[in-house]
C-alpha cells in the first residue's frame, strides 16, 4: 500500500495507469525522499563546488613547468561540473517541498535553465572524456603521427567545438521542460507525451553514451595491446611510466563516469521503450522503474564531485602542483606578515625606509 505522502516522483511526471489486471498504479518515489534527497543534493553541491574550484585553481595555475595537454580537458570537465552543481540547491529545495517548484516570478526560467544545464553537463562530460581517451591513444599508440592533433591550438579548437555541440544538443531540454500543475502547486517536468521528444531522448542516449563508450573501449583496448607488445622502450622508461600513469588516471575518470551514468541511461531507455511500445506494466514493475530512475539520477549527480577526488588521490602530478601552489601561498603570507611586523615596530622617523628594505629582503628570500 502506497501512502499519500510518498506519491511523488523526482524529475519526471507523476501519473497513474492501469496494469494488466485493471488495478490503478501510482508511480511513487522512495519513502522519506523529501528528507534524504535535499541532504544528498546539498552534500553533492558543497563537495562538488569546492572540489571543482580546487581543480580549476590548481590546473589553471600552470607554474614554471607548464601544464600537460590532457589538463585542458580536465579543466573543461571541472568547469562543466562546477556550473552543474550550482543548480543543485534548486532541486534540493524542490525535493524538500515534495517536488513542488515554487521560485516566484522566475520559476519557469529556473526550471528550463537548470534542466538545460544538466543536459549540457551530461553531453560535455562524455564528449571531453571521449577526447581524453583519443588523446591517450594518440600519445601512446600514434605518438609520432599525432603532433598536430595533440598541439595546444588543436585541442583548444576541439574544446570550443565540443562546447558548441553540447549547448546545441541541450536545447530540447529547454523546449520540452515546463511547469505543470502538481499537488496544489507546480512541478518542473518533461513532456513525455511528445513522441518526438521521447524519440530524441532515446537517440541521444545512443549517440551521446553508447557510441562514445564504444569509442573509449576501442581506444583503451588498442592501448593495452600496444603496451603489452612494447613493454619498456630502451632508455625511455621514465616517459613510459608517465604515459602509464596518465593512462591510469584517465581510465579511472572514465570508469567513474560510466558507473555513474549507465544506470540512469538504462532506466531512462527502458521507460522510453515501454512508453513507445504501450507496454502494460504491473504496479510492482512500474514502482521499481520509478524508484530505480530516482536512485540513478542521484548516482549520476555524484559524478560531478568524484573527479576532484580522483585527481587528488591518483594523479601525483596534480598533487605536486597543488603542493607547490599551497607553498607559494604560504610564502606570500609569510612575506606579508614580515612586512607588517617590520612596519609596526620601528620608530616613526625610519619606519618607511626600514619596512621597504625589510620587505624587499624577505621577498628575495622567499623567491
Amino acid at each position: 500500500m502506497v501512502e499519500e505522502d510518498d506519491l511523488y516522483f523526482y524529475y519526471d511526471y507523476n501519473f497513474t495507469e492501469n496494469d494488466t489486471s485493471g488495478q490503478v498504479c501510482v508511480y511513487s518515489s522512495l519513502h522519506g525522499s523529501h528528507i534524504f534527497l535535499p541532504i544528498l543534493y546539498y552534500l553533492i553541491f558543497f563537495t562538488g563546488f569546492w572540489g571543482n574550484i580546487f581543480v580549476i585553481t590548481v590546473v589553471g595555475n600552470k607554474g614554471k613547468r607548464g601544464g600537460r595537454l590532457v589538463d585542458t580537458f580536465v579543466l573543461n570537465l571541472a568547469v562543466a561540473d562546477l556550473v552543474f552543481v550550482l543548480t543543485l540547491p534548486l532541486w534540493a529545495i524542490s525535493a524538500s517541498q515534495n517536488n513542488c517548484w515554487d521560485f516566484g516570478l522566475v520559476s519557469e526560467l529556473l526550471c528550463k535553465l537548470s534542466s538545460y544545464i544538466i543536459s549540457v553537463n551530461r553531453f560535455s562530460n562524455i564528449f571531453f572524456l571521449t577526447c581524453m581517451s583519443i588523446d591517450r591513444y594518440l600519445a601512446i599508440v600514434r605518438m609520432m603521427d599525432s603532433r598536430y592533433l595533440r598541439s595546444s591550438q588543436c585541442i583548444r579548437i576541439t574544446c570550443v567545438a565540443l562546447w558548441i555541440a553540447s549547448l546545441i544538443l541541450g536545447i530540447p531540454s529547454v523546449v520540452y521542460r515546463n511547469l505543470v500543475p502538481f499537488e496544489g502547486g507546480q512541478a518542473c517536468q518533461e513532456d513525455d507525451n511528445s513522441k518526438l521528444f521521447m524519440g530524441m531522448n532515446l537517440a541521444m542516449a545512443f549517440l551521446t553514451f553508447v557510441f562514445p563508450v564504444l569509442i573509449i573501449v576501442l581506444c583503451y583496448g588498442t592501448i593495452i595491446m600496444h603496451l603489452n607488445r612494447h613493454r619498456v622502450a630502451a632508455g625511455n622508461a621514465r616517459a613510459e611510466a608517465r604515459r602509464r600513469h596518465s593512462l591510469k588516471m584517465v581510465l579511472c575518470i572514465i570508469v567513474a563516469f560510466v558507473v555513474s551514468w549507465l544506470p540512469y541511461n538504462t532506466f531512462k531507455s527502458i521507460r522510453i521503450i515501454s512508453h513507445f511500445a504501450d507496454a502494460s506494466l504491473s504496479c510492482k514493475t512500474s514502482v521499481w522503474l520509478s524508484n530505480g530512475y530516482l536512485i540513478s539520477c542521484c548516482l549520476a549527480f555524484f559524478n560531478s564531485c568524484v573527479n576532484p577526488a580522483i585527481y587528488f588521490f591518483l594523479d601525483h602530478h596534480f598533487r605536486q602542483r597543488a603542493q607547490s601552489l599551497f607553498q607559494s601561498c604560504i610564502g606570500k603570507t609569510k612575506v606579508l606578515q614580515s612586512f607588517n611586523s617590520s612596519a609596526s615596530f620601528t620608530n616613526p622617523g625610519t619606519s618607511e625606509s626600514y619596512a621597504t628594505s625589510g620587505g624587499r629582503t624577505q621577498l628575495q628570500m622567499s623567491l
